[in-house]
């Protein structure tokens, strides 16, 4: 059975850090891309960072959202078979679930809006100001 399993959410202040982790299960771990997506209440789901796999040609590739840049930062440990987000100077902006999602190889499905072919139930972070 496929599982992804995130934990570190919870309260953080403005300025503050989290680092969520994202626990994977029942599939070979480091050859798919691991992204993390976000909500925030009453919007969309907006992908927020993901990594590629260790066997693609663009292996350990990154993505950021924009409004992520130079604060998140993605990685993973296939010995673990985790990905990590650690998120610094948050803002009360980041507050939402934050879901981690698997695909085959690369990141091109999360760079082009296409479905993640496995998800986790996801995370709250709720960053007060």
């Amino acid at each position: 059975e496929v599982q992804l399993v995130e934990s570190g959410g919870g309260l953080a202040q403005a300025g503050g850090s989290l680092r969520l982790s994202c626990a994977a299960s029942g599939f070979t771990f480091d050859r798919y891309a691991i992204g993390w997506f976000r909500q925030a209440p009453g919007k969309e789901r907006e992908g927020v960072s993901c990594i590629s796999s260790s066997i693609s040609s663009s292996a350990g590739k990154t993505y950021y959202t924009d409004s992520v840049k130079s604060r998140f930062t993605i990685s993973r440990d296939n010995a673990k078979n985790t990905v990590y987000l650690q998120m610094n100077s948050l803002k009360p902006e980041d507050t939402a679930v934050y879901y981690c999602a698997a695909d085959f190889l690369s990141c091109q499905d999360f760079t082009t809006g296409q479905p993640m072919d496995y998800w986790g139930k996801g995370t709250l972070v709720t960053v007060s100001s």
